[in-house]
């Protein structure tokens, strides 16, 4: 029951973070036209950073949840002692 879950919630944030990637391309889309529109504008540089650098987190985000999934899903899977010990019992 704790995998369904893990699983669920793992998914939903995938999602989610996917969504948020999404939402700050396009917010970055705009940052970028209002900044060729304005000519050299440094307000449309700053918030063209910001979203950057909000993008940079999410990526983290994306990374770091993947690893916690690889983590809590099974462990057992990573651990080569515990597969050479099943292997050979007498190990």
């Amino acid at each position: 029951m704790k995998r369904a879950s893990i699983k669920t919630s793992s998914t939903e944030r995938a999602r989610w973070l996917s969504e948020l990637a999404d939402a700050l391309d396009e917010a970055q889309k705009v940052a970028w036209r209002l900044g060729v529109s304005e000519g050299d504008s440094a307000e449309a540089k700053e918030l063209y950073g910001r979203i950057e650098a909000a993008r940079a987190e999410v990526d983290r985000l994306r990374l770091s949840g993947s690893r916690r999934i690889r983590e809590e899903s099974d462990p057992d899977w990573t651990d080569i002692q515990l597969w050479a010990r099943r292997l050979d019992p007498a190990a």
